[in-house]
C-alpha cells in the first residue's frame, strides 16, 4: 500500500492524480444528471489532436486516464532502481513527457472505434425546411401576415410563419415553396408552387 500511495502521489505522476479526481468528479455528475458529457465540445477542436468523433470530454478523460496508469507504473519502475537525486528527478520529468506521448498516440487510436457510438448528428434547424413544399393554413399570405404547415424529414408537421414579397394568390390549402428564411423576423418567404412541376409527384 505504501509503494501505492508513493507513486499515486509522488512526482510525476501527482500531477495526473490530480487530475483524474477531477475527472472521476466530472463523470460522477454526468451520471447523476448534473453535466452533460459534451459540454466542453465547442471549446476545443479535438480534430486537430487527432481525437475527433468523440466528445472532448471522453477524449480528454482517456488521456488523462492513460497518462496517469503509464505515470504510475513508471513511478513504480523507477523507485525500484538505484537512481537518487538530479538523475531521478530527470527521469521522473523524461517519463512525465512519455506518459503524456503515450496516452496522447493511445487515446487517438482508441477514439476510432469510440466515435462509432458518438453519432455527429446536427439538432434540427429551421434552414431544413428551405426548399420544401408548405401548405398554407391561412386565408391569405403577405408581406405582413401567413402561415404554413410544413413536413419535416422526419415525418413530423410544422406550423410556420411565411411572408410572401409578391400578390400572387396563395390562399387556405394552396401549395407553396419555401425559399428563403428570414433570421430576424423569423418567417419563410414563400412562392406559389404548381404540384404539376413537382419532379416527384
Amino acid at each position: 500500500m505504501g509503494e501505492f500511495l508513493r507513486a499515486a502521489f509522488g512526482f510525476p505522476t501527482v500531477l495526473f492524480t490530480s487530475a483524474l479526481v477531477v475527472v472521476i468528479g466530472f463523470w460522477l455528475l454526468v451520471l447523476l444528471g448534473g453535466a452533460e458529457s459534451d459540454t466542453f465540445d465547442t471549446d476545443v477542436d479535438t480534430d486537430a489532436l487527432y481525437l475527433g468523433g468523440v466528445p472532448v470530454a471522453v477524449s480528454a478523460s482517456l488521456v488523462i486516464a492513460l497518462s496517469w496508469f503509464a505515470a504510475f507504473t513508471g513511478s513504480v519502475l523507477l523507485a525500484r532502481t538505484s537512481l537518487s537525486g538530479a538523475l531521478l528527478h530527470l527521469a521522473g520529468t523524461a517519463l512525465l513527457i512519455c506518459s503524456v506521448l503515450f496516452a496522447w498516440r493511445l487515446s487517438s487510436v482508441i477514439a476510432g472505434p469510440l466515435a462509432k457510438l458518438f453519432p455527429d448528428e446536427r439538432g434540427p434547424s429551421r434552414q431544413d425546411f428551405v426548399g420544401s413544399t408548405c401548405t398554407i393554413r391561412t386565408g391569405r399570405v403577405d408581406g405582413g401576415f401567413g402561415q404554413a404547415e410544413v413536413v419535416a424529414r422526419d415525418g413530423s408537421t410544422a406550423v410556420v410563419q411565411v411572408r410572401q414579397s409578391g400578390s400572387d394568390a396563395l390562399a387556405l390549402g394552396s401549395t407553396g415553396l419555401l425559399y428563403a428564411y428570414h433570421d430576424a423576423g423569423e418567417f419563410f418567404w414563400v412562392a406559389p408552387f404548381d404540384t404539376a412541376l413537382d419532379p416527384r409527384a
